[in-house]
């Protein structure tokens, strides 16, 4: 009895470490990276306390953070502060540009394919696969994957897995719609996206007028629920996906949502920091 108490005791202690990364992460890219990028402890303890996420927690992933060169230890005449990296910064822009759909420029109805070399290492193998599927490329066979775009983070990914590959900008002598329905799962990725607007639509139901500290954790629930697509859609352009898509309808609401509890969630945020 004592074993198992024990065992679930540090799966939930994991699982709250699991939280807090995430949590950060939203709180940085969300926040304060447009606030010089640097909060003392303090201040991210308080502010994710508001999201339940427990104190010893957020150190402890902090911690780790910081050994994975996400953030790093800074001192100001302030006081000590936690600031991202440079490949941190790279993260949580490139994450944003996609999450609100701030893309520089219109697709131009070009792919880009990368051809990868065979790596021999099967973890590395699995981190880089995983890894092109959060940077927005899909498979077309084990060596060829495609995006609608370059990814800015690709470079140091294939470094990082020691893998070499070809890179081209192509045109599709093709139905592209076929070719998108071949590389993605469009009937399973439209459903999450409709899934996702009715929980939304419940979660912020009656939400009105709140307080900041509830204004700020309700949209930190809508943001890190929404971050999740980063995974499972790389920003497909309309012109090749089905009429009607649920995306459209989903990003719409996000937006709103999103924009209409900004400033209260802001002022808490900005109070934290003050404090």
């Amino acid at each position: 009895m004592v074993t198992i108490s024990v065992q679930i005791g540090r799966l939930r202690w994991e699982a709250d470490l699991v939280n807090a990364r995430s949590a950060l992460f939203d709180l940085y890219g969300d926040h304060l990276r447009d606030r010089g990028g640097r909060a003392p402890i303090a201040a991210v303890v308080k502010m994710l306390s508001a999201l339940g996420i427990a104190a010893p927690a957020v150190r402890t992933a902090v911690s780790r953070m910081v050994r994975q060169d996400w953030l790093e230890p800074v001192r100001l005449p302030a006081g000590p502060r936690y600031a991202l990296t440079p490949k941190a910064v790279r993260r949580l822009d490139e994450a944003a540009r996609r999450i609100y759909r701030d893309l520089p420029q219109p697709w131009d109805g070009r792919w880009h394919l990368v051809v990868v070399r065979r790596v021999k290492d099967r973890a590395r193998r699995t981190r880089l696969r995983a890894g092109l599927g959060y940077l927005g490329y899909a498979p077309l066979d084990e060596a060829v994957w495609i995006s609608p775009r370059s990814a800015p983070e690709l470079d140091a990914l294939l470094d990082a897995e020691e893998a070499t590959a070809e890179r081209f900008h192509s045109a599709y002598q093709g139905d592209q719609c076929d070719l998108v329905a071949r590389a993605w799962d469009l009937d399973t990725l439209g459903t999450a996206y409709e899934r996702w607007l009715a929980w939304a639509r419940e979660t912020v139901k009656d939400s009105g007028e709140l307080p900041d500290e509830q204004a700020f954790a309700l949209r930190s629930t809508l943001v890190h629920e929404w971050r999740k697509f980063l995974f499972l859609d790389p920003g497909l352009p309309a012109a090749v996906l089905p009429q009607d898509w649920p995306g459209t309808v989903a990003a719409a609401f996000f937006d709103a949502e999103s924009a209409r509890l900004l400033p209260a969630a802001a002022r808490f945020v900005d109070r934290c920091l003050d404090e």
